[in-house]
């Protein structure tokens, strides 16, 4: 990454906190930069500490602990978790004692129950990780007659957790500890990130410590104040959440700063809105109108005129065009200014549209019921993108490589989206900035996931604390696409409820729409105009909207009307034989989550565990897999071994089965091979979900689960933990692009239906051109009745069918030697571009599985160019399918395709971008080439 967008990423985080920067930082004191030491309730462990860390990084780096990834170390350190931990600083030299300053305690996150001491004082205890917290000290400051440390006791979150559970009353308690318990119980009594408690694809370290960044700030009351979050909102005149705007009507942009200190009287704001481009021209420049002052805020607004910003548009679609605002806040006597504060923001409406169908849309012949489409600056749109957990179980290593590396991951993949899935965490500014530079949308969740949660007013103000901060923070961001409630609740959690306990199920209902819909949504509209709220990632939609009425937005749920469609879609089926039947495929509006594990590759494997262990049903394989989780603490890999029953049936039925004499390579195929089926698996639904944008659904979007993982497991992750692609994202970068060519297959009655589909906004022609060869490479005879090319013209955001064939009757060749190749050629426009440009888009289909295919060594060859840097592929002998280049571990990248068809004599070039490299250059050496048929060939 060129240098200077790693200075622009970092001063759009410190930019992300409020803090004024240069010499008005004088009254703020970093507790990033203070010695800590980090001790236990026993005290007979003490070492070095950071800030911001967690408590297994802190022993870790001791050398207490070894890697908590390694081996079984997720179960031998559960002892971590279970005892408390205080972080103690050193003499916190730089404080000024005066009685004219104000001193406050500033925390951007700690995790998660801490009591807080200062100069040997008890100030507060927290008990949220999604907070931020803020804590006045001037009186202990002032009492202090020595120099002031701080120490944060952080309790156990486990024992904490059951406490909590014990203290509540029937029923609540009994359906809450039955409600998805993955490893550690409880974890719905407790705002923390769920995940900590473990997944069906995470370890449960439950983490504490000081997990963001601290500071200690002193003010001068009316003289200088300080920023802690500055809220942007930007939406068209007269637009309120989940409605689309007018877009012809003027811009507005609010501004609002939540500030420490006293404001002096009659304060006002003044603005400055430059183009954060090169040529950084001033689009405004004045006082903010409006103004609303409180103890703790100040805001205002400006209009400005419909067509004279330059729009934001997510990749793909136009530019991420970016503006700056600075904000003065001087008093009324036009003296020098007490409050800045800056933000980098940009223009652009987005929809989610989650409503009844419209009449005019029904009569055009979508299928009636209600919508799930996203719309930005007026305009309907395919989501193309995954879902994101959280990138490392110890949220301090998150840094901005290791980010900036998967948004070029996303970006070569062709997303447009981000769904931030809930049960992991609020992203910090500096993912959403990198969101905001790479145009991908974020789908961004409340923290709860797969579970009831209690209704008591504590927990209820505490969530409205953290929603609240949380909404005013991120809202600036052009990325932010919308929010959702949570994850699972409304089509899973309820129904289970319902089965559960009957007998108080409108007591469950009731605390859902209490939670999700009274406070969240009311939270969202209180805080952003711009932002569409659902309140569950999977959800049917709502009949009406009305922020008077007790509960605001009126769900469907089970109200369905018989051949209506509804909502949002999630599909997990893992019984590989009918992974391929599309009949088993949901019908909806659109995808949210769907798909099936596989294995790390073995260069990941050995990041982890020994190669004693390297195979395939090892007991710390078993252990690491967490499908299907244990669903308590006890060591119990019954479940597990289901799940790897799963990856394995799944080859057995499809795949070659690997048999190679080395023990470690055939363990190695035996990871390769999970991942073929699981990228085909991917494909299929994909296929199958993009046509449907044509289909009466009008199907807009598909989110697979998962894009990253957390450590070296199964999952179902597309990326490896450390960033290593598996095969299916070179599958989702070739079915992400804008107009694809599919196969459609019937494998009991061989019907094949060949599609073209388009995301495109305008309506484009061009020609397939399908040729069935032999797997020598030789022409079949008569190209089996296919024509060799055809004409197709799609719309906007559709697909059509151009060709339709049955594979069955005499005179047909051997289909267990047989393979078409598919490819499109189309002209058109790109959104928001005048020039027509080629889409091109090649596809293979076989229709038999691949283990029955008479495949034979293609005798692949692999040439690297030194003055292109490409690797030149060549098949010599036969077809190669599946052709797969593999790095060597040391080093992190991707190429530019991989898992592909090679035809005799045919060479393929194939560059690779490289990202990490602790090699010296070495790896290109050691990049190796194979294809099917070594699956089960030495």
């Amino acid at each position: 990454m060129p240098s200077t967008l790693l200075f622009a990423i970092a001063l759009c985080a410190s930019l992300a906190t409020g803090l004024i920067t240069g010499r008005d930082d004088a009254g703020v004191h970093s507790l990033d930069s203070e010695k800590w030491t980090l001790t236990n309730e026993h005290g007979n462990i003490t070492v070095p500490g950071a800030f911001p860390s967690h408590v297994h990084l802190d022993l870790l780096a001791a050398g207490v602990i070894e890697d908590p990834l390694r081996g079984f170390n997720d179960v031998n350190l559960r002892w971590v978790a279970n005892q408390n931990w205080t972080y103690t600083s050193g003499p916190l030299n730089n404080l000024t004692h005066d009685e004219a300053l104000r001193t406050w305690l500033v925390f951007d996150g700690l995790d998660t129950f801490t009591t807080i001491k200062f100069c040997d004082k008890i100030i507060a205890s927290t008990d949220n990780q999604f907070r931020q917290w803020k804590f006045d000290v001037t009186s202990e400051m002032e009492s202090c007659t020595h120099t002031p440390t701080l120490s944060l006791n952080f309790g156990s979150a486990p024992k904490i957790a059951n406490m909590k559970n014990a203290s509540e009353p029937q029923p609540w308690s009994k359906l809450l500890v039955a409600a998805w318990t993955f490893e550690v119980p409880n974890r719905n009594f407790v705002r923390k990130q769920q995940s900590d408690f473990g997944w069906d694809w995470s370890p449960a370290f439950t983490p504490a410590g000081p997990w963001k960044g601290g500071r200690i700030v002193q003010v001068r009351e009316k003289e200088r104040l300080q920023a802690f979050n500055t809220v942007v909102d930007v939406y068209r005149q007269g637009q309120t959440n989940n409605f689309a705007p007018d877009q012809n009507k003027p811009w507005v942009v609010n501004a609002s700063i939540d500030y420490i200190g006293s404001l002096p009287e009659d304060s006002y704001i003044e603005a400055t809105i430059e183009s954060a481009s090169a040529d950084s021209a001033i689009l405004f420049r004045g006082k903010l109108e409006d103004v609303q002052r409180s103890t703790t805020t100040i805001s205002g607004s400006i209009e400005i005129g419909s067509s004279t910003p330059k729009l934001w548009w997510p990749n793909g679609m136009g530019d991420q065009n970016m503006y700056r605002i600075d904000l003065v806040v001087r008093g009324a006597n036009n003296s020098s200014p007490v409050l800045k504060s800056s933000r980098r923001f940009g223009f652009r409406t987005i929809l989610l549209s989650t409503g009844t169908t419209s009449d005019e849309e029904v009569s055009s012949g979508k299928q009636p019921g209600t919508d799930w489409h996203f719309e930005i600056n007026g305009h309907q749109f395919y989501v193309k993108g995954g879902s994101l957990v959280p990138p490392d179980v110890f949220w301090p290593r998150a840094n901005t490589k290791q980010m900036s590396d998967m948004f070029d991951a996303m970006q070569h993949q062709n997303f447009n989206m981000l769904r931030v899935w809930s049960s992991g965490s609020y992203l910090p500014d500096f993912i959403y900035d990198l969101a905001d530079e790479r145009g991908i949308l974020l789908w961004s969740e409340f923290q709860f996931g797969d579970a009831l949660y209690p209704d008591d007013e504590d927990f209820i103000d505490n969530v409205r604390k953290e929603a609240t901060e949380n909404v005013r923070r991120v809202n600036h961001h052009p990325s932010l696409a919308c929010w959702a409630g949570g994850n699972e609740i409304e089509n899973v959690v309820l129904p289970i409820a319902k089965i559960a306990d009957n007998h108080n199920f409108l007591l469950y209902m009731g605390q859902y729409e209490h939670l999700y819909i009274d406070t969240l949504f009311r939270i969202v509209a209180a805080n952003s105009r711009s932002i569409s709220y659902t309140p569950s990632s999977g959800n049917n939609g709502w009949t009406k909207i009305d922020m008077n009425l007790p509960v605001p937005m009126v769900q469907v749920y089970e109200n369905k009307t018989k051949d209506y469609i509804y909502g949002d879609t999630e599909h997990y089926n893992y019984s590989a034989d009918v992974a391929f039947d599309e009949s088993s495929y949901p019908v909806g509006r659109f995808a949210t989550e769907f798909g099936f594990q596989s294995m790390p590759s073995l260069e990941t494997w050995r990041t982890a565990i020994e190669d004693k262990d390297l195979h395939f049903n090892s007991s710390v394989i078993l252990s690491r897999n967490h499908h299907y989780p244990p669903g308590g603490l006890v060591a119990d890999v019954s479940k597990s071994v289901k799940g790897m029953e799963e990856m394995t049936a799944a080859v057995q039925l499809y795949y070659p089965l690997p048999n190679k004499t080395d023990p470690i390579s055939n363990f190695s195929a035996w990871c390769h091979a999970t991942q073929l089926f699981q990228a085909d698996f991917y494909q299929s639904q994909i296929q199958f979900y993009r046509r449907g944008s044509g289909g009466k659904e009008r199907q807009r979007g598909t989110l697979f689960w998962q894009l990253n993982d957390v450590w070296q497991a199964p999952s179902w992750a597309a990326l490896e933990y450390g960033g290593r692609w598996k095969v299916l994202p070179y599958y989702i970068r070739r079915g992400y692009q804008s107009v694809v060519v599919s196969t459609s297959w019937n494998r009991l009655s061989k019907d094949l239906e060949i599609w073209v589909t388009s995301d495109l906004w305008q309506a484009v022609s061009g020609q397939v051109t399908m040729t069935w060869v032999d797997l020598q490479g030789k022409p079949l005879r008569d190209n089996l009745r296919f024509p060799g090319t055809l004409s197709f013209t799609v719309d906007a955001i559709g697909s059509t069918k151009v060709h339709h064939a049955a594979l069955r009757g005499p005179g047909l060749p051997d289909l267990d030697n047989a393979l078409l190749l598919l490819s499109v050629e189309a002209h058109g426009r790109l959104p928001n571009t005048n020039a027509t440009r080629m889409f091109t888009h090649e596809v293979s289909f076989l229709p038999t599985p691949p283990k029955r295919a008479k495949i034979a060594d293609p005798g692949l060859r692999l040439a690297h160019d030194k003055a292109s840097g490409k690797f030149t592929v060549e098949a010599t002998k036969s077809v190669s399918l599946y052709t797969w280049l593999t790095h060597p571990a040391g080093m992190v990248g991707f190429f530019e395709d991989n898992a592909f068809v090679l035809l005799p004599g045919q060479k393929r070039e194939i560059g690779f971008t490289l990202q990490q490299d602790k090699t010296g250059g070495d790896w290109i050496q050691n990049v190796t080439v194979n294809s099917l048929w070594d699956l089960n060939h030495d």
